[in-house]
């Protein structure tokens, strides 16, 4: 298997290929597979070589003791190292998010984490916005303080005002080595504006190297938003979300320029924190339905999105659809998103007590953390996703007792929110 000749071609003719239908055959030739329509599960952990020669030379490539040749392919050597079903999954996620290159890894926060350790280093300080999820939250708050790397946070709702000062903030605590936006910010939905965050990294940048800005594209994921083409340098996504989409795997990606990657892709390879060839083919099994999954989710959520505002005993509902023409996220979300998405959060009348009672009461929709798969999960972020934020962090940030974020999955909108007053009842 290889991924050479017309199967790696993005055109038809003059006519270029849509992200939906590439997913379907894009960096695979069946005929060096024994005809197989779809590419087998290579689970082997390592690759014989036709030569000593070959050898020596996909090492040196891979550990970069000499420049790639033109038109060279990296050689198969080890499945920490490079494995088909990862080499063409990584090249069908790079055209949905619109970049010269992906690397797959174990999880989101592999990913997440395996980005920032190749981008900052003792001394540095991180620029990131607030909130975050509370996985990355951990990371950047009480894991990388331990190695010397000081994170400056700035609040998602407020807008270049809080930017501009965290980013004088950062710069007087020493070189800004990197910031990191999760857009929208999970559970609240607040966005951050690309173009003014690039503009702050390049102001920075001035006065010594410019700052990578990193998104994390997980809640609206690639088909509603394009970070990189926006002015993020890198995109990181946990697959375990809409791109696997049925909550049967953990994985997660980065996206970016090839030459930016190239330092990700060496810390992966020694931290040994990519994911395995049967999860990569299944990725590549849920792009191939990747746009008809969120398209369906995204139109179940505006319903009930509209459900629940019009509800006596939702105060509130944190979905991107509704900011008004007025509120300073508008020309951001339209100018940055083609889409709401599917995630959201709602608060209801009272506090946890209330909220809990809401949740235990429904049937349909699952009680379970995550987002992004075919079936509809409601959870608590303050006590679950984001328990570990101080109180008075959440609060701050808007996560009180009161909310619960709901993924809507690609059931029945009618039964969604059928199952949705029958558990608001029970507040009267």
């Amino acid at each position: 298997m290889a991924k050479k000749g017309k199967w790696r071609s993005r055109m038809l003719g003059e006519r270029p290929l849509s992200p939906e239908t590439l997913m379907m055959g894009y960096g695979y030739d069946p005929f060096l597979s024994e005809c197989s329509l779809k590419p087998p599960v290579f689970r082997t952990s390592t690759f014989v070589f036709r030569s000593a020669q070959d050898g020596k030379e996909f090492f040196e490539l891979a550990y970069g003791l000499r420049q790639k040749r033109p038109n060279e392919e990296p050689g198969l050597i080890y499945s920490r190292i490079n494995n088909p079903d990862l080499e063409m999954l990584e090249d069908r996620l790079a055209i949905w998010d619109a970049a010269e290159a992906s690397l797959v890894f174990a999880s989101g926060m592999a990913a997440i984490s395996t980005t920032l350790w190749a981008t900052v280093r003792p001394g540095d300080v991180l620029l990131h916005s607030d909130p975050v999820y509370g996985g990355t939250d951990f990371l950047l708050k009480r894991v990388l303080p331990q190695f010397g790397v000081t994170s400056v946070g700035f609040s998602a709702e407020g807008g270049a005002a809080a930017l501009t000062e965290a980013a004088a903030r950062a710069a007087a605590a020493g070189p800004v080595a990197a910031i990191y936006v999760e857009i929208p910010a999970n559970p609240t939905n607040g966005l951050v504006d690309m173009a003014e965050l690039r503009r702050i990294a390049d102001g920075l940048g001035r006065t010594g190297r410019r700052p990578t800005v990193i998104a994390d594209n997980t809640m609206l994921g690639p088909l509603f938003q394009t970070p990189l083409a926006h002015g993020a340098d890198l995109v990181v996504t946990s697959l375990t979300k809409y791109v696997g989409g049925h909550s049967d795997l953990i994985a997660g990606s980065c996206s970016g320029g090839r030459e930016l990657l190239e330092p990700i892709r060496g810390m992966r390879t020694i931290l040994g924190t990519m994911c395995g060839p049967e999860t990569g083919w299944l990725l590549m099994r849920s792009l191939e339905t990747l746009k008809l999954r969120m398209t369906a989710a995204a139109d179940n959520a505006r319903r009930v999105a509209e459900f629940l505002r019009g509800h006596r005993q939702v105060t509130s509902v944190l979905y991107l659809g509704f900011l008004p023409a007025d509120h300073p996220d508008r020309p951001v979300f339209e100018r940055q998103c083609t889409g709401a998405g599917s995630t959201f959060a709602f608060e209801v009348r009272g506090g946890e007590a209330e909220a809990f009672a809401v949740l235990d009461r429904l049937k349909v929709i699952k009680l379970a953390v995550s987002l992004g798969g075919t079936e509809s999960l409601a959870s608590h972020p303050a006590a679950m996703t984001h328990s570990d934020v101080a109180p008075e962090e959440k609060q701050r940030l808007g996560i009180s007792p009161a909310l619960i974020r709901l993924s809507v999955g690609i059931e029945n909108a009618e039964d969604l929110i059928a199952d949705l007053d029958q558990a608001l009842s029970i507040l009267g």
